[in-house]
């Protein structure tokens, strides 16, 4: 597949990972509001994650408002919205069942989106969110460790499989130590990132959206499937929700 073939490339400069250059779309006519959805008894909307298609959703699988994030773990604007806006958006928005949040990943950079990736889905669903959030949380000791690397060490994962970079670039920046003291065990870490079939699997919504037009850059916001422009910040997207109801 020549898209995986693409991921095995080391891209350094991390930080033109935004778009969103078009006329925005968050000034728009509110919707009426949505009322509230209580949890089942003894459960929590922001602890209720299930495994879609194409990523991780958070909250009442049937909430009337259902945004999208496509983010990528090693973009600097996307980490900035995440240390930003995911406390409020679960705690003010998600908890109430009006809103669900799906965080989709989208390897815009990658291999080092690679690596992130396959650790961070390492856990599978309860982990999930967590190791989203602390990652962005960690991202710029990531991404400092990552632009050290020497030109020596770059060109020696030159023509080599994307699994073999994405753990050679996870040692870099510390990734697997990181996944490690959140619980997940070194030897499932490292198995993660030689998973050539997980490696396919997850870089498919990817693929889907780079062929559909969808995206074209990180982070892309989706409510009701309805693209938002000039979104990057968590005030922008708090106006965008509270348009569509929330």
């Amino acid at each position: 597949m020549k898209f995986l073939t693409t991921l095995a490339v080391l891209p350094l400069a991390l930080a033109a990972c935004s778009k969103n250059d078009s006329t925005g779309n968050v000034d728009q006519p509110a919707a009426a509001p949505v009322a509230a959805a209580a949890a089942p008894a003894g459960q929590n909307w922001t602890e209720t994650v299930v495994k879609t298609p194409e990523g991780y959703l958070m909250g009442n699988p049937n909430a009337p408002i259902k945004l999208v994030e496509y983010g990528a773990r090693s973009c600097p604007t996307c980490g900035a919205f995440g240390r930003e806006a995911y406390k409020p958006l679960t705690e003010k928005y998600v908890s109430t069942g009006k809103v669900s949040f799906e965080f989709r990943d989208f390897l815009v950079h990658g291999a080092p989106d690679v690596a992130l990736t396959l650790l961070g889905q390492c856990g599978g669903v309860a982990p999930f969110f967590p190791i989203l959030e602390q990652m962005y949380g960690n991202q710029i000791a990531f991404l400092d460790k990552l632009q050290a690397m020497t030109p020596d060490q770059q060109k020696a994962l030159a023509n080599q499989p994307p699994t073999v970079v994405a753990t050679k670039l996870a040692e870099q920046m510390g990734a697997i130590d990181f996944v490690k003291q959140r619980g997940i065990p070194e030897a499932k870490a490292r198995a993660c990132l030689a998973d050539q079939k997980q490696l396919e699997v997850m870089a498919k919504p990817t693929e889907n959206a780079m062929q559909a037009g969808t995206v074209t850059g990180t982070p892309t916001f989706l409510i009701n499937d309805k693209k938002l422009d000039q979104v990057v910040s968590w005030d922008q997207m708090e106006k965008a929700l509270k348009a569509a109801g929330a």
